[in-house]
């Protein structure tokens, strides 16, 4: 059995235990004889068949492929055995084409044959075990819960109990990966600053990652100073950010104090549909439109411009990032309530004194937050800048000159036949980790100016 059809078959019998559960408290009594709602003993219900079969699924295939693998390589032949890990791997991974791919090549150990029929074996037997005894466990569940449904019974306490430890378990989730990736950041970064010094990583002029990754091979002259990096980063973000704000802005003021409500109507709707245009499009309509208008433009002004330049990616990524401060700004300046606006025009101020005067002050804090998003988007591209901009580490602050940035020298880094000891791949981690102390601060001084602002106009 499929695992989709398995988990259909798991929904199904869940709706079906809220269904028996109700029907069950409904039987007993009425609802004024009842402890809960009916509908409380039918969730009841529909927990304990759904929870534990869920729970015994998720950690069916979590251990599952690693105990399979083990029982398939306890079979290999012994020369097998023996190979180093990477070697072994890809002989598992021969295995498993074979498995469940057909790809067979001729020239196949028949010892990689006999294991992968094995693997096919045990797999197939794995999947009926699995939904037999998840079925099972669903069964077992739903007959429990309703041996325990009576007019006394507190359902609405259990119910309301097991939904606050899920939310728990969600919200630990949350934190643990956060804080999985922090650490994960902190130990290969901290391998990389053992290897370089932060000093040269941090202030050096110089980026040149280029060690050797094998010890055939001859590595460059290797330098790891990412200002260059960093200031293409900024070069880049306040083009953007120039282009953004006061256009994001100022089309949400438009829309909301001043467009009538059928341009506002197709207006806004407009907007959105940008945020969705994939952003690998804006970097070929920033490649092949914008950047050759630029470079063609600049003789006629006397300056000389490459085919790629910060300008043309950060004009672009500004484009992109329009709707979202638009958006925002436009929800929050039309959640300032009707009586300020209303106040200050019976006191004679006039429509434009109101906007700046008071609808533009009490709606600072989202609209703060609506800048700080886009500044976090337009650090985090990567596709406009790889495609506009280059990926030359140039240090200037000329918007006519190729740059790059951190994001697309992080990808760059860990893409192909990478080793993950070598200080060229390891310097990903320590710029993806001054990257998120950057973004950090920057939510940081958000939420100060927000909560400052708050205190003054709630």
């Amino acid at each position: 059995m499929s695992l989709l059809l398995l988990t259909l078959i798991l929904i199904a019998m869940t709706v079906a235990a809220y269904a028996l559960g109700r029907s069950r408290a409904m039987a007993l009594g009425g609802i004024g004889e009842l402890h809960s709602l009916p509908s409380y003993y039918g969730y009841y219900a529909a927990l304990w068949c759904g929870i534990p079969a869920v729970m015994l699924l998720l950690a069916w295939l979590t251990l599952q492929p690693n105990i399979i693998m083990a029982l398939v390589v306890g079979n290999l032949p012994p020369d097998v055995q023996a190979l180093p890990t990477a070697e072994l791997d890809l002989v598992l991974t021969e295995v498993r084409n074979i498995a469940f791919r057909g790809m067979s090549p001729r020239d196949a150990n028949p010892g990689v044959i006999a294991a992968a029929g094995q693997l096919a074996s045990l797999q197939s037997l794995a999947n009926i075990a699995m939904a037999v005894v998840a079925l099972v466990v669903a069964i077992l569940g739903l007959a429990y819960a309703r041996s325990r449904i009576s007019p006394t019974m507190r359902a609405r306490n259990s119910v309301e109990r097991t939904v606050e430890w899920i939310l728990i378990g969600c919200s630990t989730i949350a934190v643990l990966t956060t804080a999985g990736i922090v650490l994960s950041l902190l130990f290969e970064a901290a391998n990389f600053f053992l290897r370089v010094s932060p000093i040269e990583f941090l202030f050096g002029l110089k980026w040149s990652p280029q060690d050797a990754i094998r010890p055939d091979q001859v590595g460059g002259s290797s330098a790891f100073g990412a200002v260059p990096l960093f200031t293409g980063t900024l070069l880049i973000t306040l083009i953007a950010m120039a282009v953004a704000v006061p256009v994001g802005l100022l089309s949400a003021v438009y829309l909301a104090d001043y467009a009538p409500k059928r341009v506002r109507d197709v207006a806004k709707p407009a907007l959105e549909v940008i945020a969705g245009i994939p952003t690998v499009v804006f970097g070929f309509f920033a490649a092949l439109t914008v950047a050759p208008f630029i470079r063609d433009l600049g003789p006629l002004v006397g300056i000389e411009i490459g085919a790629q330049s910060a300008l043309a990616a950060g004009m672009v990524m500004g484009v992109m990032i329009i709707p979202f401060v638009s958006s925002l700004a436009d929800d929050v300046i039309n959640a300032v309530p009707q009586s300020l606006r209303d106040g200050s025009a019976g006191l004679g101020a006039t429509k434009s004194e109101t906007i700046r005067l008071v609808v533009l002050p009490a709606a600072l804090p989202g609209i703060v937050a609506a800048v700080m998003l886009a500044i976090s988007k337009a650090i985090g591209e990567t596709m406009i800048v790889v495609m506009a901009a280059g990926l030359a580490a140039n240090l200037t602050l000329n918007p006519f000159e190729n740059v790059t940035t951190v994001t697309v020298q992080i990808a760059t880094l860990l893409v192909g036949d990478q080793e993950f000891d070598s200080p060229k791949t390891l310097s990903a981690f320590a710029l993806g980790l001054v990257l998120f102390f950057v973004t950090l601060c920057l939510n940081v001084i958000a939420l100060r100016v927000v909560n400052k602002y708050r205190e003054r106009y709630d």
